[in-house]
């Protein structure tokens, strides 16, 4: 069984989520021990939402579901890189596909990505 090092993290680990195709970087979210062992159960990334203090599915209502294909761990073993097939082309929940769109120019951000889908209509 895989342990990981929930402790030094205070309960909560980074779970990176990347491309498993053409690597880039799509999202970071976090897991618990619970939505670790659930990613590995069902083979679909779950996290913790830190704002709603609860397990979160991927896609639960988006239907833009992770799945894993292979999932690395951390040197420290308190960070997760999740390789995954990202379903509906977008992971992030303003309808880009990673959620990494913005880029610093200056002191300005500017969008270098165009967007997947509309928020408004898929999160009614």
């Amino acid at each position: 069984m895989v342990k990981l090092d929930f402790e030094k993290t205070k309960g909560l680990i980074p779970a990176i989520a990347q491309d498993y195709k053409t690597g880039e970087v799509l999202m970071l979210a976090y897991m618990n021990e619970q939505a670790f062992d659930e990613t590995l159960k069902s083979g679909t990334a779950t996290y913790y939402s830190r704002s709603r203090n609860t397990l979160w599915k991927k896609g639960e209502t988006s239907g833009h579901v992770q799945h894993v294909k292979e999932i690395r761990v951390d040197c420290d073993k308190d960070t997760v890189l999740l390789k995954v097939d990202q379903v509906g082309g977008a992971a992030c929940h303003k309808g880009y596909k990673s959620c990494f769109f913005s880029r610093v120019d200056g002191n300005d951000l500017t969008i270098v990505e165009s967007k997947i889908f509309d928020p408004k209509e898929v999160y009614k």
